[in-house]
This record gives C-alpha cells, structure tokens and sequence, in this order.
C-alpha cells in the first residue's frame, strides 16, 4: 500500500500484498502491514484489512486516500440499504456497487486500488474488485505487488475441503512468502475470518533480528 509517490512510474502498481480464500463455511482474508511512499517505508503497522460490517471485510492496496474513500462509501452503502429496506445487503451487491462506482471513474479520475471483498451473507463470499470495476467471484485470489509470490501458495496448498486452522496457516503462509521477495510487502500479517456470526480478526507479527559479525 502506497501512501504517497512522487514518482510516477509507481502508480501503476499496488505496492503490498493481500489474499483470500473461500471454504464451505468461512471466508479468510490477510494481508502484510507495510505501508510505503516511493521507496520509503513509511509505516509498519497499516492495518489493510477493513471491517465494512459485522459479515463483510475488504482489503485494500493500492493508494490509501482512495482506498479510505472506498471503505467508507462501502459501509455507508451497507447502512443505507439496512435503513431504506430493513434487511441487510448480499455481498455480492455491495461489490456491485463498488464496481460500479469505479467503473464511472475509471476513464477520467481512477481509483488507484485492488479489492478483496469477503463476507458471508447466505453462503462465502469472495469477490476481486479492481480499478476498472471489473468484478468476479473467486475460491481464492491475490492482490498487490507480492501477488505472484502469493498466488503461487495458495495455488499449491487450496482446497474448499481445507480446515478452517489449514486455511488460516496457508493465508498467512502466501503473504510471508510475499514479504520475502517484495520489498513493498513486510512486518507481520493480520488475519480476518467470517463466517455465520463469525468475525474474528488476529495479527501475526515477523521477528526480527540484528545480528553482529564475527571479527
């Protein structure tokens, strides 16, 4: 995640690294913490996954000011649908939504993002939601500059048969394996999981350590 880039050459890209994976029961997200300016970390304890409601998270990469905007159009929708109609919405229509939105901007004033929205509504929920609004429902997915890493992971170690323990260590197991060759993904990596009245969120964090030479 990028907070702020003078060089132009990085807009392109979504400097971090988040993941997500659908099992019959639950939805899993995680994401590393490093947030980055150019080549500068400038934090290490970004928090990129973002609690829209009670059933629904999204992570975000990507530029932070758009990101926040879009997290807070997010929950603003979710509680302008409880009010109007009196039930809660289906993920699958906020992500439209949220598509949508970014679809409208994306030839003019794009958002600089990738998204990850997860939920549970009757069923898991998992949708990628990128800067041109194009939307699509996935077992599991990556996003940002440590993707390929990521991905490559989660591809060898899925299953919708997997555990909910296996699938939280394989989450976590993509975004490390990120943090190892991406300079712009780094310090630890929050977990969030969804279920039927479920929502649990935990934080891993890296050890690190100096070590002198011998002389």
């Amino acid at each position: 995640m990028r907070i702020l880039s003078t060089d132009k050459s990085y807009n392109k890209y979504s400097r971090t690294t988040t993941v997500g994976l659908k099992l019959h029961d639950h939805v899993v997200l995680a994401a590393d913490k490093r947030a980055t300016a150019g080549l500068y970390v400038a934090h290490k304890h970004v928090l990129k996954i973002q609690r829209i409601s009670s059933y629904m998270a999204m992570t975000i990469s990507g530029l932070v000011a758009d990101a926040q905007f879009l997290v807070d159009e997010a929950r603003a929708l979710v509680k302008y649908h409880e009010l109007l109609v009196g039930a809660r919405p289906s993920v699958h229509s906020i992500a439209s939504l949220l598509a949508t939105l970014l679809n409208s901007y994306a030839k003019t004033m794009p958002f600089v993002v990738q998204l990850l929205l997860g939920g549970y509504d009757d069923r898991p929920r998992l949708y990628y939601i990128d800067l041109f609004g194009t939307i699509s429902e996935e077992n599991y997915m990556a996003t940002g500059s440590g993707s390929p890493m990521a991905i490559s992971v989660l591809e060898r170690g899925y299953s919708p048969e997997l555990s909910l323990e296996e699938a939280v260590s394989l989450a976590a197991d993509a975004v490390k394996a990120a943090t190892m060759r991406d300079a712009w993904s780094g310090e630890g990596v929050d977990i969030v999981i969804i279920g039927r009245d479920v929502y649990e969120h935990k934080t891993l964090l890296f050890q690190t350590s100096l070590e002198s030479g011998s002389k």
